[in-house]
């Protein structure tokens, strides 16, 4: 158990290293920050690295043992039989041998290139996520989902592959290419230029393919993400497309955001395939020369047909790098690409964080004061809560009510401090939420959401999500509470079932009493039902109103609803209209002043036609 433990906590701290080092070197150009990260794995880099270099330098020795070959078998065959089929024995197994010395550093080049390649997008997947955990809920609220999937998929694949289809590919091509033109040049000059001819014009073909394969990419890429969002939004709301027999209407939608990509795809497999026939007729091009040309030299005895077979042999082995060339680019235009976004997502500032050094929160009265807040979402032009105050103390419960985009909502998740007030201040014994570690804070505040997420696991993983350790009786009794209890015990599996996606194999209701019971366990020192109870029956919310009650003994209650039968109990009830508290009081001083609350109550309550429907709209 203790070697277990010893090694969650490595396994933690080496996270946060991988986290901490992904986010160095802010403001530095995204190639330069994802070549130093890649050599943060100095041992695996540094044997992809020379085994590079020795992959290259042995398949240069390839066309010279060939051509050495040819020469020895050329002269052993003029003196006779025997002597030829040693020489061509001996030259095999040493070519034999070489290739095989440099199949073996390919073997290690690509395998610790892909080693450093997977090392990397492992740390920068784990920085994604952590920073996904960190961002506020105002950037989610801006931000498609879809969109940070493509970030943290494709942009991050872009950066993983740059250490082997960049640098190694850098360091392969600079030394085949320049010492091979180097010994090409010293044997010939003429048959070393005629040999290199084509060398300029692949390269240039090349790279302009690849960079207007790369533009046409990022274009696909968007549309990509916008066929994601398409498959996305289906998939969540697949029971409102069956509803409405929306099925053609999605499929031609998806049809032809499909369609647009594929369109994209053909224009770049036609830019793919033309510059590919073009590089291959100039490589073709230059080999004919070099035999018109080399032929002439062999003929009138000026070289052996050993050093052109050596030429030929080397223009060989030098088309597919060349070509590479552009694939070289691309990577670094990939990386450029992907990096700029992907570290403009990592340096996102953080909206909502630890103070430097904040302190935990010390619950000792559980009082929750609210002092003349108010809050402004982000590009908003008005305020969507202005001057609210009020205070609560352990045992009380808080009712608040108001028309839909009142502000009810948004007042609930300032507590927890999802956003930040705009204005004025919130305490909880009288520390500014602000001030405190979030991780204490939302220990302390449980917020309980009408739109109850479950994850595709057991029901007792759920319950038990805020305090994975908790015991067996303890999950029992929260989910006692919430109401939940005697319909799990008749499930086959009891609290081992597992529920579907987002919980869809429950009832609505079951889901808002799961995500309650998730909620109690905690045994928060203040706890908001956010319209939670909403599509439960009347009958069993008052059973879990009852059982709520030992619960909110000793600790601050605030319900949020739209029906007032759920805020009775109510010691104070708000009601909100456009993020002001225009009324508060009990339920019957409420009712006695006839106001807005009044006039939704018998809304609630009365037949319509006993209603003046204008006066309580008002």
């Amino acid at each position: 158990m203790t070697t277990h433990k010893a090694g969650r906590v490595r396994s933690r701290g080496d996270a946060h290293a991988h986290i901490a080092a992904a986010h160095a070197g802010k403001g530095q150009s995204p190639l330069l920050r994802i070549a130093l990260y890649s050599l943060r794995h100095p041992w695996q880099a540094s044997i992809a690295i020379g085994a590079t270099v020795v992959a290259a330098v042995l398949q240069l020795l390839i066309p010279r043992l060939l051509g050495r070959a040819v020469d020895q078998a050329q002269g052993v065959l003029s003196a006779g039989a025997e002597g030829a089929e040693q020489a061509l024995m001996w030259s095999a197994l040493l070519l034999l041998g070489v290739s095989v010395a440099r199949g073996f550093f390919t073997l290690l080049q690509n395998y610790f290139s892909e080693s450093v390649g997977h090392h990397v997008g492992y740390e920068l997947r784990l920085a994604f996520y952590d920073k996904v955990q960190g961002l506020s809920y105002s950037y989610h609220d801006r931000v498609h989902t879809g969109d940070l999937i493509t970030v943290g998929l494709l942009d991050l694949d872009g950066l993983r592959m740059f250490f082997s289809t960049g640098m190694v590919r850098t360091i392969l091509l600079a030394v085949l290419i320049g010492v091979g033109a180097y010994m090409l040049l010293t044997t010939d000059v003429l048959l070393g230029c005629l040999a290199l001819s084509f060398v300029p014009f692949v390269a240039w073909r090349s790279s302009v393919a690849q960079l207007t394969l790369r533009s046409t990419w990022l274009v696909l890429q968007k549309k990509l993400s916008a066929l994601t969002r398409v498959m996305e939004e289906n998939l969540g709301g697949i029971r409102v497309v069956r509803a409405f027999s929306g099925q053609k209407y999605e499929l031609a939608k998806f049809d032809a955001a499909s369609r647009e990509a594929l369109e994209l795809s053909h224009q770049r497999v036609l830019v793919r395939v033309r510059n590919t026939s073009a590089m291959t007729f100039s490589f073709f091009a230059a080999m004919g020369l070099v035999l018109w040309f080399g032929g002439n030299k062999v003929i009138a005895g000026e070289m052996s047909v050993g050093t052109l077979a050596s030429f030929l042999t080397f223009m060989t082995i030098l088309q597919m790098p060349v070509r590479q060339l552009g694939l070289m680019v691309n990577s670094y235009a990939r990386a450029s690409t992907c990096g700029e976004r992907f570290y403009a997502f990592l340096d996102e500032p953080l909206t909502i964080k630890d103070e430097p050094e904040a302190p935990d929160l010390k619950v000792s009265e559980g009082t929750l004061r609210f002092e003349d807040v108010s809050f402004t979402y982000p590009g908003a032009t008005h305020p969507t809560l202005d001057g609210i105050s009020f205070e609560a103390r352990a045992g009380q419960t808080i009712g608040i009510v108001g028309a839909p985009g009142s502000g009810k909502s948004t007042l609930a998740h300032l507590i927890p401090r999802f956003y930040n007030v705009s204005g004025g201040r919130i305490t909880i014994d009288g520390q500014d939420v602000s001030e405190v570690s979030l991780t204490s804070l939302r220990r302390a505040v449980a917020v309980v959401q009408q739109d109850s997420f479950l994850f595709t696991t057991t029901i007792e993983n759920n319950i038990a999500y805020g305090d994975p350790w908790s015991k067996e009786t303890k999950i029992e009794r929260a989910a006692e509470s919430a109401q939940l209890h005697n319909y799990i015990m008749g499930l086959p599996s009891q609290y081992g079932t597992v529920v579907g996606e987002r919980g869809v194999s429950l009832s609505g209701g079951q889901r808002q009493r799961l995500s309650i019971a998730r909620s109690l366990l905690l045994r928060p020192a203040v706890m908001v039902f956010d319209d939670s109870t909403a599509a439960i029956d009347a009958g069993t919310e008052h059973r879990i109103r009852s059982a709520i009650r030992t619960y909110a003994s000793d600790r601050v209650t605030l319900v949020i609803s739209h029906r007032l039968s759920s805020l009775l109990h109510a010691d104070t009830i708000l009601f909100l209209e456009n993020g002001k508290i225009v009324e508060r009081g009990s339920h019957a001083q409420l009712l006695a002043a006839g106001g807005r609350y009044r006039a939704l109550y018998d809304l609630q309550t009365r037949p319509a036609e006993d209603i003046d429907i204008g006066s309580a709209a008002q």
